[in-house]
C-alpha cells in the first residue's frame, strides 16, 4: 500500500499531504539552522564522506558504501565507516563493530560493512561520538557515513546520493505522503548521484547489483544460484521486491516470496515455520547477518555487488583519493 502511495498511484497520498508540509517545513529548518550557524555543526579531524539518499526504503546505499570503502582500501587507504546503528541497541554507545558483534546491538548493516570490507566500524546515535571513538582506536585516512545525508550536526567533506533508478522519487512529496526526505533539488548540490538500476540520467552514475554464488548459512559451501530448487524466499530489507526480481532474472522462481519490515529481528522458530519438508529457505546478506546464530542446514543467502563503470568512478575516487593525501600531509607538516 504504501508504495502505491508513495508512487502517486493511490490518490491517499493527499490525506497525508499536509503532514508532508509540516515534515518539509521542519528538515527545512533544521538544514537552515545549521547553515547559518544557529545550531553547531562539528568538523572531524580527517575526512568525512558520507553515502546517503533522498527518500525512505531501500536504494542500495550499502552495498555502495561496501564498494567505496573497498575502492579506497586498494589505492592504499585506511578507511573507516560510522553509522546510526539503525535497528541495534547497545548498552553503551559509542560502539566499535567487527565481523561478530551482535547486530542486535549494533544493527545489521554495520555488521555487514564489517564483514565484506574488513575496515573499523563504529555506531552510536551521534555520529561524531562513532568518529571519534574510531581515531581514537586507530589512525584513519578517511572515515565513509552510512547513510547521514541528513545528519547535519556532522560536516562533510563529499556528499554521495544513491537512487532507486526504477522507482526514482516517486510522487516527489516529503514524508509521509511520499518518499522523499529532502526534495530533487538537493541533488544539485552533492559531488555524485548513483543510480541503482534503471537509466541514468546525464550526469549521474550507473549502478547495478551482481548476485554472486549462492552461500549456505552454516557451511558455507557455495552454489550456483540456478542450482538451488524449491526456494522459499524471504528478505527484510528496504525494497523486497527487488531481491525477489533479481531472483527471477537468475533462473529461480520461488514457490513462495515473503516479505519483512526493513531491519526485523528474526527468531529460528518464526523462520522455520516457513518451510515445509525439502524446501530450501533462501535471503538476502543483510537478512543472513542476524540469522546465523540459529541457522540450519537449508538456509542460504545470496551476496549482491555494486557493479559500477571504472570510467565512471575514477574521477569520483581520484578526488576522494586527493582529499584524504592532501588532508594527510597538510596534518603531517
Amino acid at each position: 500500500m504504501i508504495e502505491r502511495i508513495w508512487s502517486g498511484r493511490s490518490p491517499l497520498w493527499l490525506l497525508l499531504w499536509p503532514l508532508s508540509l509540516i515534515y518539509g517545513a521542519v528538515s527545512s529548518l533544521i538544514r537552515l539552522s545549521y547553515q547559518r550557524g544557529w545550531r553547531k555543526s562539528w568538523r572531524a579531524p580527517v575526512p568525512i564522506v558520507v553515502v546517503g539518499n533522498l527518500t525512505a526504503g531501500g536504494n542500495g546505499k550499502t552495498p555502495v558504501a561496501i564498494w567505496l570503502v573497498q575502492a579506497l582500501q586498494r589505492r592504499g587507504l585506511k578507511v573507516g565507516v560510522v553509522s546510526r546503528g539503525y535497528g541495534g541497541k547497545a548498552e553503551r554507545y559509542p560502539l566499535l563493530v567487527n565481523g561478530d558483534t551482535p547486530t542486535a546491538q549494533a544493527g545489521d548493516e554495520p555488521v555487514l560493512i564489517a564483514q565484506r570490507s574488513g575496515a573499523p566500524v563504529a555506531v552510536a546515535p551521534k555520529r561524531r561520538a562513532a568518529v571519534e571513538a574510531l581515531l581514537a582506536s586507530q589512525p584513519l585516512d578517511l572515515i565513509v557515513t552510512d547513510d547521514g545525508l541528513q545528519h547535519y550536526a556532522l560536516q562533510r567533506d563529499r556528499e554521495i546520493v544513491v537512487v532507486d533508478g526504477a522507482r526514482r522519487f516517486g510522487n516527489g512529496w516529503w514524508l509521509p505522503a511520499g518518499p522523499m526526505r529532502e526534495r530533487a533539488s538537493r541533488l544539485q548540490q552533492v559531488d555524485a548521484v548513483i543510480v541503482n538500476g534503471g537509466e541514468a540520467q546525464p550526469g549521474e552514475i550507473a549502478m547495478t547489483l551482481r548476485p554472486g554464488e549462492a552461500v549456505n548459512l552454516l557451511s558455507q559451501r557455495r552454489a550456483p544460484l540456478a542450482d538451488l530448487n524449491n526456494v522459499v524466499a524471504m528478505a527484510g530489507i528496504g525494497h523486497p521486491p527487488r531481491f525477489f526480481a533479481t531472483l527471477k532474472q537468475h533462473g529461480v522462481t520461488p514457490v513462495s516470496e515473503i516479505a519483512f519490515a526493513d531491519h526485523h529481528a528474526y527468531s529460528q522458530q518464526e523462520l522455520a515455520q516457513l518451510l515445509t519438508d525439502g524446501q530450501i529457505l533462501l535471503m538476502t546478506e543483510k537478512d543472513a547477518v542476524k540469522c546465523r546464530g540459529f541457522a540450519q542446514p537449508n538456509w542460504w543467502y545470496l551476496p549482491v555487488e555494486a557493479e559500477l563503470s571504472d570510467d565512471a568512478t575514477a574521477p569520483l575516487l581520484d578526488d576522494i583519493e586527493r582529499l584524504a593525501r592532501h588532508h594527510a600531509n597538510g596534518a603531517a607538516s
